[in-house]
């Protein structure tokens, strides 16, 4: 499937390269007029526009505004239409304690959804838990799920672990016996390390560890004749872009596997598969799929914002759409109390298709496929 070329939208992903802050949200992302109301309900979301998020959350935040427009007109939640405030932060410690402090004077805002990227839904699950328990936490870009963490957070989306899990498995099915595992990011390797080597035991793969403190290129330089062809990356769009920098160089063709954080678009559209295969594991369905939440999706992005589907706007929309759902269910006044119940209950929610199921765990689904950027340039899947 082939997106159309989008000028401006080339331009912030080359940013990222350059590691330049985005300290606003782009003017392709702001809202289209919509109607206002007398009567609103409130939902919040934070979105991370650092540099080494941003790659996430502006598509992730553009799926969500393409929901609640489309939910506004037609009608809002139960007859009330819904304030999205969206509260922009920067990555660091402060500027999350300051959006706490914003959503506290928010006393109509009845819940915050879909904070993205990783980083800050991990950060603002602790702070909420702590301060603001009472505000249901829905459908976060959470990728390591703790159960405990938080009684009145509610994922859906499936774990990094999950998606390590499936990407390993799918190469222990090809045949493969011996995969190289990159760590974008000391923190990743300290993470994930232990996990992703317990997985290749299982499935008796072997598998080799690679990380470094300094440039992700010469990292790549690294790699020798006799290093696995195929490897999985656990880190970001920034940093994976980086890496096949320096993998390009190389005579050896590599194959890398990524994780849902990295946007396969914005790769594509760097330019930076053009001799190596990359695929990522995806927590959503195909951008392509014909089921009837994905044709929605299109549907809506189309008419409201000149931009191609891709996983994580998808993502945006799916967790906008199943927190207008459980919304919806809530009976008699809409208030926070009854909108954490409502959560809480972790009912099943068919969402035109795409059904999330919480488990025992909380977790809402364990959905996880693959899409891949050819050495042709075209996405696959």
């Amino acid at each position: 499937m082939t997106h159309p070329h989008n000028p401006g939208r080339r331009r912030s992903l080359a940013a990222l390269l350059g590691l330049s802050a985005a300290s606003t949200i782009p003017a392709w992302a702001q809202s289209p007029k919509g109607a206002g109301g007398a009567r609103t309900i409130t939902v919040a979301q934070v979105i991370d526009m650092s540099t080494s998020q941003i790659d996430v959350s502006k598509d992730f935040l553009v799926g969500s505004r393409t929901a609640w427009h489309e939910i506004n007109a037609k009608g809002g939640v139960s007859g009330m239409p819904v304030k999205h405030l969206v509260l922009e932060v920067d990555g660091t410690a402060a500027n999350l304690r300051t959006s706490v402090d914003a959503l506290k004077t928010e006393h109509h805002c009845i819940a915050l959804f879909g904070t993205a990227g990783d980083r800050a839904a991990s950060q603002l699950t602790t702070l909420l838990r702590r301060e603001l328990p009472d505000l249901p936490h829905v459908a976060p870009w959470l990728q390591n799920l703790d159960p405990a963490a938080s009684s009145s957070t509610f994922p859906i989306f499936a774990s990094r672990q999950e998606q390590i899990t499936y990407a390993i498995k799918s190469l222990s099915v090809m045949g493969i016996t011996h995969v190289g595992a990159v760590y974008g990011s000391a923190s990743e390797h300290a993470s994930y390390r232990g996990e992703l080597e317990q997985i290749a035991r299982t499935l008796k793969l072997n598998i080799s560890a690679y990380h470094t403190t300094g440039d992700l290129r010469d990292l790549a330089q690294t790699l020798t004749p006799d290093s696995p062809r195929v490897l999985l990356f656990v880190g970001g769009t920034p940093e994976m872009a980086r890496f096949a920098q320096g993998v390009e160089k190389q005579a050896t063709q590599r194959y890398l596997i990524a994780m849902s954080d990295v946007n396969l678009q914005s790769i594509q559209q760097l330019g930076a598969s053009r001799f190596t295969p990359m695929i990522a594991t995806q927590v959503v369905p195909m951008v392509n799929s014909s089921l009837p939440v994905v044709r929605a999706y299109r549907s809506a992005l189309g008419r409201l914002f000149d931009e191609p589907p891709t996983p994580l706007s998808l993502a945006g929309y799916i967790s906008a759409r199943y927190t207008y759902e459980v919304l919806q269910s809530v009976d008699g006044p809409l208030t926070r109390n009854s909108a954490l119940q409502a959560f809480t209950r972790r009912s099943p929610v068919d969402l035109g298709g795409f059904r999330i199921t919480p488990d025992a765990k909380g977790q809402g689904t364990a959905f996880v496929t693959q899409s891949m950027v050819a050495t042709d340039g075209r996405l696959v899947g």
